[in-house]
């Protein structure tokens, strides 16, 4: 006998996510920066709200079928900001990876990729179960393949642009669906086992000779990491926004402090430092403990559906992309990781890292809507 409760939309995901949108929106307030980021942010907020809408009423078959067209636009998009004029795609901060209209608007492609990498990562997988048998290493290397294909072309592309945090970001969702994907781990153990040698090679260059590392890195982002490495021997130039952070982040002590040290980018990247500087200890691990809700979430919103494949691996694509996001750019605010340009999730102003990051919710939620119980079931 099975009896069929009814749909469970997750309401405390959702709820968490409002708290981070009103953390957000008073923090904005507080940057000294008048009520121009908060404005915007908010119609971001409201606008990403009305898609989550759409997208929880949305059909997963059509979804699915629809995410090759997605990715395919996703390229699309990234090729056209490197081949754009820079009246249209400027640099930033060393990077050429935005649209800009009329100087009021930036749309910037890859934060959207990110969500199309998981549809299409996740659609992969879950075509190659049906097809095939996971276990025998012939097919799992056919699907790390495949799986290496779909995500080369973004990544390259992205780095083409100087964006090395998104590429990072990118390569951390590939990791995050290979390991769950049923591929052999006496393949995984080989490609990680490579993977921190090369590492591992990578610091030694940088610690015998760092200038060799300008064959793989920009000038800007060498700079980066002598700034982390030493922050007050750069705190002139190249160390100053970390050192200004590390300066906000411990003037809130314990309970927080209203008077913070000015920071660069602050309504940005840093904006985890403005938290710690106006709540302290406390408020900074109240803010951490709010994105273990929403992992924790979303990790049960995927164990539930793991008898449906291609919903199930989309929740961890989006679990891997927000604890990537916020293991970094919480690191780097506080010094233990190099600056790499990654906003905090629905905390740090910016229009396109906001509406990507609320699909990918709002695709988990809609995941959550069709999430049902059975009792007395064997």
């Amino acid at each position: 006998m099975n009896e069929e409760n009814q749909n469970h939309f997750d309401i405390y995901l959702l709820l968490a996510i409002f708290s981070l949108m009103a953390v957000s929106c008073v923090t904005l307030v507080n940057t000294g920066l008048g009520t121009s980021f908060f404005l915007k942010q908010l119609v971001w907020f409201v606008l990403s709200l009305i898609i989550v809408a759409v997208i929880c009423f949305s059909d997963f078959y059509q979804i699915r079928k629809i995410t090759p067209y997605l990715y395919g636009a996703g390229l699309l998009a990234l090729v056209g900001v490197i081949v754009a004029p820079e009246s249209i795609a400027p640099m930033r901060n060393g990077a050429k990876s935005w649209f800009v209209i009329q100087d009021r608007i930036s749309i910037q492609p890859s934060e959207f990729m990110k969500v199309f990498l998981i549809l299409m990562l996740a659609v992969t997988i879950a075509r190659h179960a049906e097809k095939h048998a996971v276990g025998l290493v012939p097919m799992d290397l056919f699907l790390l393949c495949k799986l290496a294909l779909v995500a080369t072309f973004p990544i390259g592309l992205t780095l083409l642009q100087n964006d090395f945090g998104t590429s990072l970001v990118m390569l951390v969702i590939l990791a995050s669906l290979v390991f769950v994907s049923g591929i052999s781990w006496k393949i995984i153990i080989p490609i990680v086992t490579t993977a921190v040698l090369i590492v591992a090679a990578l610091v030694g260059i940088f610690l015998y000779n760092a200038k060799l590392l300008l064959i793989f890195l920009d000038e800007y982002q060498l700079n980066r990491i002598y700034s982390w490495l030493d922050p007050s021997g750069n705190a002139a130039d190249i160390g100053y926004q970390l050192k200004q952070s590390l300066l906000t982040v411990g003037s809130g002590m314990l309970f927080g402090n209203e008077e913070g040290v000015p920071v660069p980018e602050v309504e940005t990247d840093f904006i985890f430092s403005l938290v710690a500087g106006r709540y302290g200890y406390i408020g900074g691990s109240l803010l951490i403990m709010l994105y273990f809700v929403v992992i924790f979430r979303i990790v049960r919103i995927s164990i539930y559906n793991a008898e449906h494949p291609f919903e199930s691996l989309l929740c961890v694509g989006v679990i891997g992309w927000l604890s990537f996001h916020v293991f970094q750019n919480v690191g780097m605010v506080i010094g233990l990781l190099p600056i790499t340009g990654i906003p905090l999730p629905l905390l740090s102003y910016g229009g396109s890292s906001v509406l990507a990051m609320m699909i990918g919710l709002g695709l988990v939620l809609n995941v959550s809507l069709k999430t049902k119980d059975f009792m007395f079931s064997d």
